[in-house]
């Protein structure tokens, strides 16, 4: 896996290997050992992350962002695990596992948990990789219309099986660290907190956000509220601009990257997820394990997890309008986000960690079984 910091795919990854760890009863344990990249000396969050969850780590050392001298270290460290099922995250992971051929000699499972294309670079790498995706033993979409852009790229529909993200059951954080949160982040006594938590890159549609929130103020009475952004990206300059000119400044908080958002959670009384694509998104399953209602798009695998005014209200990408109508809704209707809320709670009963362990592990044996 390629990450700089523990994200949502690392969060499922590390949570299945604490289920692994100490597994169900009637089921096997499973040994977990990621692999990862490093350019200079500097050990990156991920690196730190996945280390402070107890896991092993062999850090590959490369001198670029595709280097292709790094695959006699990916194949000695291969060799010398000897592994059973060889998993892959990303698209450098999916391509340098077929590139070295490694794919012919290890049962190989790769994760496609979507694409960006924020530029000429990142769209070369989604072509590659769907050269490299026709070779994996199964490829796990994380939500249907991935698996059907999937096929539509030539990878063999009976090799691709579908898996939502996991989620913990919410946990609360402490009332007193709440308030400490929402004091360091100048929220106003008695404001409501509308919540967006996620990377600032443009298929997140932040910019849509803000554009519904200085559409909302204009068009109808508001009870006090403040939005906070929880993420940092390339598009923060972007987003900070936006607010100067459409005149909400005051109104949002960019609170920047947080490795903990149980006090975010725990402080807020809504959730806004504006993104352009998702997959199974980690911020809609932990907005809902908190018991938020959430403003969503209707996109990726968001409405095969949330179902519209029943736990959710789920409105169309890229449409500022109808983004400010969902918020406008939930600030002035206090009992529509209790209801919406406490339904939100009990869906995600269905996306516990155990669930994900047993499903995936399923997905091994169907590798493990496969001639190749």
């Amino acid at each position: 896996m390629e990450a700089s910091f523990v994200s949502g795919p690392a969060k499922n990854l590390i949570e299945f290997a604490h289920q692994a760890a100490g597994p169900p009863a009637d089921l096997p344990g499973v040994q977990v050992t990621v692999a990862t990249f490093q350019r200079g000396p500097a050990e990156s969050g991920f690196v730190a992350g996945v280390r402070a969850s107890g896991l092993e780590v062999e850090v590959i050392r490369e001198r670029r962002a595709l280097d292709f001298g790094i695959i006699p270290q990916l194949r000695e460290i291969v060799s010398r695990r000897r592994p059973d099922i060889l998993q892959t995250h990303n698209i450098k992971s999916h391509f340098l596992v077929r590139y070295s051929g490694l794919n012919r000699r290890y049962p190989w499972i790769a994760f496609q948990h979507g694409y960006t294309t924020t530029d000429a670079k990142m769209r070369l790498y989604n072509q590659l990789d769907r050269w490299s995706l026709r070779a994996a033993r199964r490829v796990v979409a994380v939500c249907e219309p991935f698996a059907a852009a999937l096929v539509r790229t030539g990878v063999p529909s009976d090799r691709i099986v579908v898996r939502h993200n996991a989620v913990n059951p919410f946990i609360p954080a402490a009332p007193e660290e709440a308030r400490r949160v929402r004091e360091s982040l100048g929220i106003p006594e008695g404001a409501l907190v509308v919540l967006s938590a996620g990377r600032l890159s443009r298929e997140k549609g932040h910019a849509d956000l803000i554009r519904a929130l200085a559409a909302v103020r204009r068009e109808r009475a508001l009870p006090l509220f403040r939005l906070v952004i929880a993420g940092d990206g390339p598009e923060h300059g972007r987003i900070e601009r936006m607010c100067a000119t459409l005149g909400v400044t005051e109104m949002v908080v960019l609170a920047g990257c947080q490795p903990d958002l149980r006090a975010y959670y725990t402080m807020a009384d809504m959730a806004a997820l504006p993104s352009h694509s998702e997959g199974s998104p980690n911020a809609l399953l932990e907005a809902m394990a908190a018991g938020l209602a959430v403003a969503a798009t209707r996109v990726g695998g968001v409405p095969e997890i949330a179902a519209n005014e029943e736990n959710a209200l789920l409105v169309e990408a890229r449409s500022p309008e109808a983004m400010a109508a969902a918020l406008g809704r939930l600030l002035c209707d206090p009992e529509l986000r209790k209801r919406l809320g406490a339904s939100a709670r009990g869906v995600t009963s269905r996306y516990t960690p155990e669930a994900y362990y047993r499903g995936l592990l399923e997905i091994y044996r169907q590798a493990l079984n496969q001639p190749q």
